[in-house]
């Protein structure tokens, strides 16, 4: 049997600074805000996220995949072997497929992110060109730009048609 997908995947990132990594995903990545919520204890405990409830405001791309950020309503300093989820920041790594990654990165330069990269794309095969950088709580980012899509996602021509 196969696992059936209902929506697009979503992508959840523990943070610590929730208005600052909101604003580093919205102001220069371009993501649009959808919502904002409060998930008490009483259910955040049971869920192996957080002991005092969190927060989490999710975002989405201009292509329909979302983010959520979540942040503990109660900051935590972690330890050794965090008990919870969001007690681990910078557990992730997203791939951005953009149309133009000189763009992008010239974008995120301008903002003072750093590239772990380099300053400039690096073109790993033909064709395909890569950067890698951190947003502001140190999650990998890597922006990927194909000179031909198809040739990498050739079922996303498929979903347009």
């Amino acid at each position: 049997m196969k696992f059936e997908m209902t929506a697009p995947l979503e992508v959840g990132i523990a943070c610590r600074d929730l208005a600052g990594l909101r604003n580093f995903y919205e102001d220069l990545l371009g993501f649009t805000f959808i919502s904002e919520f409060v998930v008490p204890a009483d259910k955040s405990e049971p869920s192996g996220l957080s002991a005092d409830g969190y927060t989490v405001v999710r975002l989405q791309t201009s292509y329909g995949e979302r983010i959520k950020l979540l942040a503990p309503n109660v900051p935590v300093t972690a330890t050794g072997a965090p008990a919870y989820i969001l007690d681990q920041p910078g557990a992730i790594y997203l791939t951005f497929i953009v149309a133009d990654i000189n763009a992008a990165i010239k974008r995120l330069l301008d903002a003072g992110t750093k590239f772990m990269t380099g300053n400039e794309r690096v073109e790993v095969r033909p064709g395909v060109y890569l950067a890698f950088c951190r947003d502001p709580e140190g999650n990998v980012l890597e922006l990927v730009q194909y000179e031909d899509i198809a040739s990498y996602r050739a079922d996303l021509q498929k979903r347009k048609d």
